[in-house]
């Protein structure tokens, strides 16, 4: 393992804003709130406003960059959420995170076309975070692509109810860059523009525990494709079960992979934990410079 900047840095391209002026090869700390009552992890639950509010005022104190408010739980075994349902924890959340801050992007995690649009319509820096990259609701990338707002496209196979039987890869990074390479021309050839294409990964959908970290070892070669990478692996079971804990008690083997990530050049760190990300991203750009000092 030579120095880790040789990674993060030679693979970054000149710089890149989309119409909101986020450049997303710089790192961003993305915090979740989850308007829903049965995430997986109840510390990120904030049901109501001023729960919301509270948690979003200390999260932009503590530095993060991007708000990601979710109404639908995408846990495997989640129950079902009307759409209607879906926009009231949605705009709940947009109406409570503009209350602290007129300025901070939202990012909405939903697969639904109809809630971006409603999203989009109530705001003006919101960002489409969808985890089906537009295979459930093909609708959403014409959404994304004619209001010019930033698109994570995620890689998952079939749906938050089916995705756990829908694992098995014989090579689980050759698969996921596959996917990626066809998604980024479908999504250009419809007229979205690079600057707004971030890709997710997708740790935890449909995908074991094993494939998981296949995955995470071969994050260099998802980069290389030239667009910025979100990773979301806060508090997920592949950092519990393998540790034997709860999601509450894996803090510190989400700060470990979010190093890793952040080594093999992702740049958006979604997270549970504002402060010790932006701890990570603080310490870790420190060890850049001084291993390009060196290696120079």
């Amino acid at each position: 393992m030579s120095g880790a900047w040789i990674v993060f840095s030679e693979m970054r391209p000149a710089r890149r804003e989309n119409r909101y002026g986020i450049d997303f090869f710089e790192p961003q700390v993305m915090t979740i709130v989850n308007v829903t009552p049965d995430s997986f992890f109840d510390g990120s639950r904030t049901p109501d406003f001023a729960a919301i509010a509270e948690r979003v005022a200390r999260a932009v104190a503590e530095g993060c960059s991007i708000v990601d408010v979710g109404g639908y739980s995408s846990r495997h075994g989640a129950d079902e959420v009307p759409v209607e349902e879906e926009w009231r924890r949605v705009e709940t959340g947009i109406r409570a995170v503009r209350s602290v801050s007129r300025e901070i992007p939202v990012s909405v995690d939903t697969f639904r076309s109809e809630v971006a649009e409603r999203a989009i319509c109530l705001d003006y820096r919101i960002i489409i975070n969808d985890i089906s990259a537009g295979e459930i609701d093909p609708d959403i990338v014409r959404v994304a692509v004619a209001n010019d707002v930033p698109y994570v496209a995620m890689h998952m196979r079939g749906t938050p109810a089916t995705m756990q039987t829908l694992t098995g890869y014989a090579d689980t990074v050759a698969e996921v860059e596959h996917y990626f390479a066809s998604k980024v021309d479908a999504l250009m050839s419809v007229g979205m523009r690079p600057e707004n294409i971030v890709l997710d990964p997708g740790f935890g959908f449909a995908k074991t525990t094993d494939e998981n970290y296949e995955l995470l070892g071969g994050l260099n070669r998802l980069r290389a494709l030239g667009f910025p990478l979100l990773g979301g692996v806060s508090r997920k079971s592949m950092i519990y079960r393998v540790l034997g804990v709860t999601p509450a008690e894996s803090l510190a083997g989400t700060i470990a992979l979010n190093w890793e990530m952040l080594r093999q050049g992702v740049t958006v760190l979604r997270v549970h934990d504002t402060r010790e990300a932006v701890d990570t991203v603080r310490i870790f750009e420190r060890y850049v410079q001084n291993g390009r000092k060196h290696h120079d």
